[in-house]
């Protein structure tokens, strides 16, 4: 492992990761409950948003879709949704998700999509609609159904990602673009197996340090390896080398609880961001697949997809009621989780829209304080509708706010690679434009 000696090396990085989900996180659930405190903060006095009206960091977080097509069609679509009820509320027939979120969290796919909305286009807006971000999802099937493993998703993940088409997809999406071409702060983990821990890409690192910037194509093929071969990659640099496993690895399968811990202490970026009173969190989960659902069991090893598929959807739910607690009766209005049953059969290309309008339909099983777990009084889809009209309201009450809660790092200084531009403008212009029209993916297997 190589590290650039200005820099904390990556398992550093990943150790001070694992103590501020572990430690901080659940050590500030044992004061609320077990002390009494009136809320969850992350230090002592009225949280800000008792004496400033600079609105809630908005935070969206992608779970580890699986191997299959449909695991991510209920992310994909629930997304495009959303944005399609931001456009209404707001009169706005070109607005983007990504417009109207402060950070992004994803990991596997949930990795992919959050990179694709947060892209920064040519024009300094962000490069992909949640609509197109759905298409890529439904045209990256095989021809017969969702199950194939010939599809370009299904490469994606497959051992030997860059050999098997995956980094030639990524490629076409993401062009040269990195973690600094990114609209917002985004956080994409992976399980480093050079270091046998956690390692998270982040956008705040990579504006830091070119030893920390990772070009996207990368950092996708590094969120979704599964299998025995790692993807080996460099940072632009080429001072910090990783190999890549599955995120689901590493224990993230669920990033929300990443992503609240990053807003909580990156006061450089969310200054005002005093506790999850602040914060305002749309985590989406994937939907159960159906290749597995009617095969007998068998005594046969797990294969690395089916494991790394287990530990992630485990996570995901310890994940999910962790964070639940965490923020205790404002669960469902500060924390909306969104998760699907398994998808409904049989499930191809020609099904998808209303596979995905059936998943949008159920109610899921959340977390209540107290109260374990139960089914929730709303439909994934009426819990989307919601978070629509929250988020407009965030977007007006931070237009009238005097004060910034929110000041995203810019990059001040030129790369030292020669690969890249002096600027995050003119990268993205540059890479763009060898990036193809979403309406010629399905032609391009």
């Amino acid at each position: 492992m190589e590290a650039c000696a200005a820099t904390p090396s990556p398992r550093t990085m990943a150790m001070d990761m694992d103590k501020l989900i572990s430690h901080r996180l659940f050590s500030l659930l044992e004061t609320k409950f077990l002390f009494g405190t009136g809320c969850l903060s992350s230090g002592p006095g009225t949280p800000a948003s008792a004496f400033l009206d600079g609105g809630r960091v908005r935070v969206l977080a992608i779970d580890g879709c699986g191997a299959a097509a449909e695991d991510a069609l209920l992310a994909a679509s629930a997304l495009a949704r959303l944005e399609a009820k931001l456009r209404e509320q707001t009169g706005d027939h070109d607005a983007r998700v990504a417009e109207f979120f402060d950070v992004a969290a994803g990991a596997g796919a949930g990795g992919v999509l959050a990179s694709m909305l947060f892209l920064r286009g040519p024009d300094g807006r962000p490069r992909y609609s949640a609509q197109e971000a759905l298409a890529f999802v439904a045209g990256s099937v095989g021809k017969k159904d969702w199950t194939c493993r010939h599809g370009r998703w299904a490469k994606m993940f497959r051992r030997g990602a860059r050999s098997g088409g995956g980094d030639r997809v990524f490629q076409r999406v993401f062009g040269d673009a990195t973690l600094r071409d990114a609209v917002a702060p985004l956080l994409v983990p992976c399980y480093d197996l050079a270091t046998a821990a956690p390692f998270v890409f982040s956008r705040a690192d990579a504006v830091e340090s070119d030893a920390y910037d990772f070009r996207l194509r990368d950092v996708c093929a590094a969120t979704c390896a599964v299998g025995r071969d790692p993807v080996s990659m460099r940072s632009v640099d080429g001072l910090t080398a990783i190999a890549a496993a599955s995120a689901g690895l590493a224990a993230m399968g669920n990033p929300a609880a990443a992503a609240i811990t990053h807003v909580l202490h990156n006061k450089q970026e969310f200054p005002l961001a005093a506790g999850v009173e602040d914060i305002l969190v749309l985590s989406i989960g994937a939907g159960a697949s159906t290749s597995g659902s009617n095969t007998p069991m068998t005594t046969h090893s797990p294969s690395p997809r089916e494991l790394a598929r287990v530990t992630a959807t485990g996570v995901a739910d310890m994940v999910d009621e962790s964070v639940a607690m965490a923020f205790g009766h404002a669960c469902g209005s500060n924390y909306v989780r969104i998760q699907a049953g398994k998808a409904p059969t049989p499930l191809d290309a020609n099904t998808a829209a209303a596979a995905a309008g059936a998943m949008l339909a159920q109610r899921n099983v959340e977390s209540v304080l107290f109260r374990g777990r139960r089914l929730s009084e709303r439909t994934n889809a009426e819990k989307v509708d919601a978070v629509a009209a929250e988020l407009v309201k965030e977007q007006e009450r931070r237009r009238r706010s005097p004060l910034l809660n929110v000041a995203i790092k810019q990059v001040g200084t030129p790369r030292l690679s020669s690969a890249t531009t002096s600027s995050s403008g003119t990268a993205t212009a540059r890479t763009a434009s060898s990036m193809p029209s979403p309406a010629s993916w399905d032609s391009r297997r």
